[in-house]
C-alpha cells in the first residue's frame, strides 16, 4: 500500500450521496489524481492518503485510496487554506485572511488555547466566536467518526448528525448497536443501519435487529398516523422485513413490553401493540377531557340570550340557530367541540364568545397548531393568536419537549379557543391538556371533513365520536359563502356532488387539458403571468400549487424544478446552494419540513432584535432572504418576521415550496391555490383530499388537468382507518363517574 502526503489543488468530481471524491493532489513528486470516499476533505488541505494506483481507461493512472487524514499546517498559506477550506463553520476566505493577517503561524494555537483574542478579529463577535470554538473542537473528533462511516457509504451531512446525537461515543454507540440510527437520526432508516449492521458481522437473528426492526414497524405505522398496530399486523410487518421466526419477533416484542417501550393491551378482543408515549397520552388526553367536561363550572353572570341580540344589534346580523346554540354551549360546557366546513360562520361565532367572555371581565386566549393558522385567527379576530407551542412558552432541553406551562405552572385563562384543531396530534393534544386547569372552558374548532393531522391520532374526530363532548356541527352556508363558488363547490365536492366550474366573475375555475407537460406549461404560465397581472397579485406569497403528489411529472419534485426556474431564475447577483438535487436560491419559496425544537428564531425590526424564541416545525413556509457562502449559512424568514439561521449541513431540514402536497398546507390560507388534477394512485387521489385543497384558498381556485379524474376524485370517499383508541378511553372513564 502507497502513502502520499500533499496539498489538495482542486477536486474535480465529488457524489454529495455518497461522497465519493476525484481529487488533484499536489505532491512534492507533482500532482497525482486520487480517488475514494472522502467526505470531508477540501481544497487547501494538507492531506495522508493510503491506497493503490490503478489505471483508468479514459483519465489514466489514479491512487484509489482507501485511508484518508489530514495533516494540521505549519504554513502560513497552509494555515489560510486550512481555516478558509470551510471546514470550519463561519470562518470563510475573508476571516481565514484576517485571521492569518493578524496572528500568523500562531492563528491555530489561539483558536485552541486563547479564542477571545479572535474578537480582535473584525467581523467577529461573541455570537460567530461561540459557533467557531464550537466547531474546531468538534472538527478532530468528526473527522475520525466520518472515516469510520464512510465505509459505510455514510455521507458527511448524516455524519454531523450523528456525531451531534452521540457525541465523542459515536463509534462506540454504533459499533455495539447501529439499529439506534434508525430511530436517532432523521433521514436514516432501518435498512441503511440494518446494512451497516451486516457489513459489521451482526446476526440476522440478532436481538437488536429484531428490536430495531420491530420499533422501525411501529414508528412506520405512527407515520401514516395510527397510534398503534394490531398484534397480528405489527408482527406480518415485521416478519416480511425481518425474515426471521414468527416465535423470535413474538418474544422480543414481550422483551420491549416489559421494559416499557411498547404497551400490549386488549381490545374488542384483539391483542394491539402501543409505542408506549402514544398510549400515555391518549390515556393522558382522556382522563383530562371527561375531567374538564365533568367539573362544575364556575357561574357566569350573563344573560346569555340578551347578550347574543345586542351583538346583532351592533354587528347587523341574525345569527342562525345552529350559530345560537354554539354560542349558548360555551357557556354551559367545559368542553365544547365547533365543527363545520367554509362558510359556516364559525369564525362570526368565535368572535361574538369572545366578546361575550370580555365583555364579563373573564381571561380569554387563541392559539392554533401552525404559525400560519395562528396569524389567519389573530386578523379574523383581532385578538392575539399564539401557537400553541409558543402558548405553552415552549423551550429546548435535551431533544425533548419541554413546555413552561404544565400541571404545576398551568394556564391562567377562563376560555382558551383552539382553532384548525383537526391539525392537533395526540401527542400536541396531550401537553395543551396538561396546562389547563378544570374550570377553564375549552372550545375546539375545526373542520372534520378535512385530512386529519399529518402526526398520530385522529384526535377531533374521537372526541365527537366519544359522544361525551358536546359537538355543534354546522352545516348552514351563510350569505356572504354563497357569493363565493369555493365555499359552494366545497361543500358540494364534500357531499359527493360534482362542481360548478368556470362561472362567470366567479372564483373557481377549471382548465381542461390531458397532456401532463402542457398541464406543467399552464400552471407555469399561471404562476408566472396570468394571475399576477389579472388580480394584482404577487407570484410567490399569494399564489401556492398543490399537488396530491411527490412524484411524476405535476409531483412537487419536478414542479419545484419548474417553478424555481420560472419565478426565480439563476442569477449572477442571487446566492445559491446545491444540495443533492435541489438548489436552494435567494428568494426562494421553501418549507421546514420536520419539527426542529431547537432551532432559534429572531425578530428584528429596524435593525434591533425585538424577540427571540425557539422551535421551527413541519409545514412552516418562509423565504430565503441570504446565502453566505462564507460562513456556510441560510438565512430564511418564516412568518413575514422570525428569521432563522441554517447551516449547510442543516438544509436537509428545508424544502423548496413553490409547490407542496395537500397534506403539508393543512392549516394554512393562501390567495390563490393552483392545482394538476391528473391521474394517480387511488389513495391519494381522494374527496376529502380535494376538499382540503380547495378549502386553502380565500380567493380563486384553479384547477388544471382531466375532468375524469376530478370525477373519480369526488367518487372515491375512501378514509383511510386509523388506529386509535382515544374514543373508546373517553367512554371507558365516564363509565367510572
Amino acid at each position: 500500500m502507497l502513502s502520499l502526503e500533499g496539498v489538495v489543488e482542486d477536486i474535480i468530481f465529488r457524489n454529495e450521496i455518497n461522497s465519493y471524491t476525484v481529487a488533484v493532489l499536489n505532491t512534492s513528486d507533482g500532482d497525482a489524481t486520487i480517488v475514494g470516499y472522502a467526505p470531508f476533505i477540501n481544497i487547501g488541505e494538507t492531506i495522508t492518503v493510503e491506497g493503490d494506483w490503478v489505471y483508468h481507461p479514459n483519465y489514466g493512472e489514479q491512487l484509489e485510496f482507501s485511508n484518508i487524514s489530514i495533516v494540521v499546517p505549519s504554513t502560513i498559506n497552509g494555515i489560510e487554506n486550512y481555516l478558509s477550506s470551510g471546514l470550519i463553520p463561519y470562518i470563510g476566505p475573508k476571516t481565514a485572511k484576517r485571521i492569518v493577517e493578524k496572528f500568523g503561524l500562531d492563528a491555530l494555537d489561539i483558536i485552541q488555547y486563547n479564542p477571545e483574542r479572535l474578537k480582535e478579529i473584525e467581523g467577529i463577535g461573541d455570537k460567530k466566536l461561540k459557533k467557531i470554538v464550537e466547531a474546531f473542537e468538534e472538527q478532530g473528533e468528526i473527522r475520525n467518526i466520518m472515516v469510520f462511516l464512510q465505509q459505510y457509504g455514510i455521507t458527511a451531512n448524516y455524519g454531523i448528525k450523528i456525531y451531534k446525537k452521540y457525541g465523542k461515543d459515536t463509534i462506540n454507540i454504533i459499533s455495539e448497536n447501529p439499529y439506534r440510527l434508525a430511530e436517532d437520526i432523521l433521514g436514516i432508516g432501518f435498512k441503511t443501519a440494518d446494512k451497516i449492521a451486516q457489513n459489521m458481522g451482526i446476526s440476522l437473528d440478532s436481538p437488536y435487529r429484531i428490536e430495531g426492526g420491530i420499533r422501525y414497524t411501529i414508528n412506520k405505522f405512527a407515520g401514516g398516523g395510527h397510534t398503534y398496530a394490531p398484534e397480528g399486523e405489527l408482527i406480518e410487518a415485521v416478519s416480511q422485513l425481518l425474515n426471521v421466526d414468527i416465535d423470535l419477533i413474538e418474544e422480543s416484542i414481550r422483551n420491549l413490553a416489559i421494559r416499557g417501550v411498547l404497551h400490549i393491551m386488549d381490545k374488542d378482543g384483539e391483542k394491539i401493540v402501543y409505542y408506549t408515549p402514544y398510549h400515555i397520552a391518549e390515556n393522558n388526553v382522556a382522563k383530562k377531557i371527561v375531567e374538564l367536561s365533568r367539573v362544575e363550572l364556575g357561574i357566569l353572570d350573563i344573560d346569555i340570550k340578551n347578550a347574543i341580540s345586542e351583538i346583532e344589534g351592533e354587528d347587523g346580523i341574525i345569527f342562525a340557530e345552529k350559530q345560537r346554540e354554539a354560542i349558548e354551549e360555551s357557556i354551559s360546557n367545559g368542553v365544547m367541540v365547533m365543527t363545520g366546513g367554509p362558510g359556516t360562520g364559525k369564525t362570526t361565532i368565535i368572535n361574538a364568545i369572545i366578546k361575550i367572555f370580555e365583555d364579563q371581565g373573564l381571561v380569554v386566549h387563541l392559539a392554533a397548531p401552525t404559525g400560519r393558522a395562528a396569524k389567519r385567527m389573530t386578523e379574523t379576530t383581532g385578538k392575539e393568536a399564539k401557537t400553541i407551542h409558543r402558548l405553552l412558552e415552549y423551550s429546548h432541553m435535551d431533544e425533548d419537549m419541554a413546555f413552561g406551562l404544565n400541571e404545576e405552572s398551568p394556564l391562567i385563562t377562563d376560555l382558551l379557543i383552539i382553532d384548525e384543531a383537526s391539525m392537533m396530534d395526540i401527542i400536541l393534544m396531550n401537553n395543551l391538556l396538561k396546562a389547563i386547569t378544570p374550570g377553564t372552558r375549552l372550545i375546539l374548532v375545526g373542520d372534520i371533513d378535512q385530512l386529519p393531522s399529518v402526526g398520530p391520532g385522529n384526535v377531533l374526530k374521537d372526541i365527537i365520536e366519544s359522544g361525551v363532548v358536546k359537538v355543534v356541527k354546522l352545516d348552514e352556508i351563510f350569505r356572504q359563502g354563497e357569493e363565493s363558488m369555493i365555499v359552494v363547490n366545497a361543500h358540494r365536492i364534500n357531499n359527493g356532488k360534482y362542481p360548478f366550474l368556470n362561472e362567470k366573475d366567479k372564483d373557481f375555475y377549471f382548465i381542461r387539458e390531458n397532456d401532463t407537460k402542457n398541464i406543467v406549461n399552464i400552471i407555469l404560465d399561471l404562476c408566472n403571468t396570468r394571475l399576477p397581472n389579472f388580480y394584482g397579485i404577487d407570484c410567490l406569497k399569494d399564489i401556492q400549487v398543490l399537488t396530491p403528489m411527490k412524484k411524476g411529472d405535476v409531483g412537487i419534485n419536478a414542479l419545484n424544478k419548474h417553478l424555481q426556474d420560472t419565478l426565480n431564475p439563476k442569477s449572477y447577483n442571487k446566492a445559491e446552494k446545491q444540495i443533492g438535487d435541489e438548489i436552494f436560491r435567494v428568494g426562494d419559496k421553501v418549507m421546514q419540513i420536520k419539527n426542529n425544537y431547537s432551532t432559534e428564531w429572531t425578530i428584528v425590526k429596524d435593525g434591533e432584535t425585538i424577540e427571540k424564541g425557539e422551535g421551527v416545525f413541519n409545514g412552516d413556509f418562509g423565504y430565503i432572504l441570504d446565502i453566505d457562502n462564507e460562513d456556510n449559512t441560510i438565512l430564511v424568514l418564516f412568518d413575514e418576521e422570525k428569521e432563522v439561521e441554517y447551516s449547510f449541513n442543516q438544509l436537509d431540514e428545508l424544502k423548496l415550496s413553490y409547490a407542496t402536497t395537500v397534506h403539508k398546507s393543512q392549516g394554512s390560507e393562501f390567495k390563490v391555490v393552483v392545482m394538476p388534477i391528473y391521474w394517480g394512485p387511488p389513495m391519494l387521489l381522494t374527496r376529502n383530499l380535494l376538499y382540503t385543497a380547495i378549502t386553502r384558498a380565500r380567493d380563486l381556485v384553479v384547477l388544471v388537468g382531466e375532468e375524469r379524474y376530478l370525477q373519480s376524485m369526488i367518487n372515491n370517499n375512501r378514509i383511510t382507518k386509523r388506529y386509535s383508541s382515544l374514543d373508546t378511553k373517553i367512554r371507558n372513564i365516564m363509565t367510572m363517574f
